[in-house]
């Protein structure tokens, strides 16, 4: 039986619920929904687990904020003992355009801070990570709100097929490895 660590990065709190900043708890949302599992609190982190092709996904949506992700991604990768190759953190990226996604193995934290204390926690940035666009279209000083704003009716078509296409991804990088699900997704481009 092979285990994966799914991580989605996100803000707890009904004021964070939907923006741009909670697209990985969007994605793994869908993504237990998809397989039937459902999401219960637990320590640092709201878990569900679902099995999929003899795989077991462990899924969290860490409760400890953006800043201390890290402490939820190390205490459950121990805790299930899961190789950090076998972990994948979905997050959103404002470096990329909106039509776009990017898998990768390794990678600076780009300034996101979830990904900076997973980064401190393991000591490295070689651990596989999806990186969900969500472009950088606001006006200077305002990234923030940008950041944390909600989706606009125009872009939610849009960001629903790219939530299912990552939800696809998860299994292809479960079952055929990174290297692979990397050519999948990295040529994806939605419109």
């Amino acid at each position: 039986m092979h285990k994966f660590l799914i991580v989605g990065l996100g803000n707890i709190g009904a004021e964070y619920s939907h923006t741009r900043h909670n697209i990985g708890f969007d994605v793994l949302d869908a993504f237990v929904r998809k397989h039937n599992g459902f999401f219960k609190l637990d320590r640092l982190a709201e878990v569900a687990e679902v099995k999929w092709k003899g795989k077991t996904f462990i899924c969290i949506k860490p409760t400890t904020y953006m800043n201390l992700s890290g402490k939820a991604f190390k205490y459950w990768q121990e805790k299930e003992k899961i190789d950090v190759a076998n972990t994948l953190t979905i997050v959103d990226d404002l470096a990329l355009p909106i039509h776009r996604i990017r898998l990768r193995g390794t990678g600076s934290d780009a300034g996101h801070n979830g990904l900076k204390d997973i980064q401190l926690m393991l000591g490295t940035d070689a651990y596989p990570k999806l990186r969900f666009g969500i472009g950088n279209e606001f006006p200077k000083g305002a990234q923030v709100d940008f950041v944390l704003g909600k989706w606009l009716p125009a872009e939610q078509p849009l960001i629903s097929r790219k939530i299912i296409a990552c939800t696809d991804i998860i299994e292809q990088f479960a079952a055929v490895g990174l290297d692979k699900a990397m050519n999948m997704a990295n040529n994806l481009s939605f419109t």
